[in-house]
């Protein structure tokens, strides 16, 4: 496996709404994320690419033709599964996580952890002062992966997640000197441990990628 930290481009939406819907009620819709790829100044939606190519589906090749018109993968393009995804948005000097995920055969691989240094570097890299986040009050294991990285509870919003009406926490990490120290060694264990690729968190947003 040959991970890749990138942008997310139009031809990887199919697969990332599949992790979508299996993580998320309601799910984005596609519009939503041709929003924040092509037109969205502000917001710079990452994948992590395990660098293979997904095998045709089950009903064949038509199908998996198909999916490609509507801007699925090939090993012609040069784009792998995707394994998990995720979305920043920079406003002023606010950099919030609008969303992060998995693919649900993935999980427990430490994979999440690599989408949020990678946009926690893009918050770096964008000189935001602190990143924000929201997180079911349920959700203990994500919560102690973002108080690693410096996270604290800042706020409770009730009734935040509309499939249930769960509470979420919303969480702040100042990007100080000792956030950036913490997030410096934090990275290159990450690196050393799964020696990823990162083409998203230094390098710049491009524009008109399909």
């Amino acid at each position: 496996m040959s991970l890749t930290l990138r942008y997310m481009r139009l031809a990887d939406i199919q697969q990332v709404a599949a992790i979508d819907r299996s993580s998320f009620q309601p799910p984005w819709s596609r519009d939503s994320y041709i929003f924040e790829i092509n037109e969205s100044r502000v917001s710079h939606m990452v994948v992590l690419d395990d660098g293979s190519h997904e095998p045709p589906p089950r009903n064949g090749w038509l199908s998996h033709l198909s999916g490609l018109l509507r801007g699925g993968s090939s090993a012609q393009n040069g784009r792998g599964a995707i394994i998990g995804y995720g979305g920043l948005w920079k406003i002023e000097g606010e950099a919030h996580i609008s969303t992060i995920a998995t693919h649900p055969r993935c999980r427990g691989n430490g994979f999440g952890e690599i989408l949020l240094a990678g946009m926690f570097g893009k918050a770096l890299r964008l000189n935001a002062d602190f990143i924000v986040l929201e997180v079911r009050v349920s959700n203990a294991v994500a919560q102690s992966l973002y108080e690693k990285y410096g996270f604290s509870r800042f706020g409770r919003r009730r009734n935040y997640y509309r499939s249930d009406n769960e509470d979420a926490w919303e969480m702040r990490v100042a990007l100080d000197k000792g956030t950036r120290r913490r997030f410096s060694r934090l990275y290159d264990e990450l690196l050393e441990k799964h020696g990823f690729r990162d083409s998203y968190s230094w390098n710049a947003r491009p524009w008109g990628r399909k």
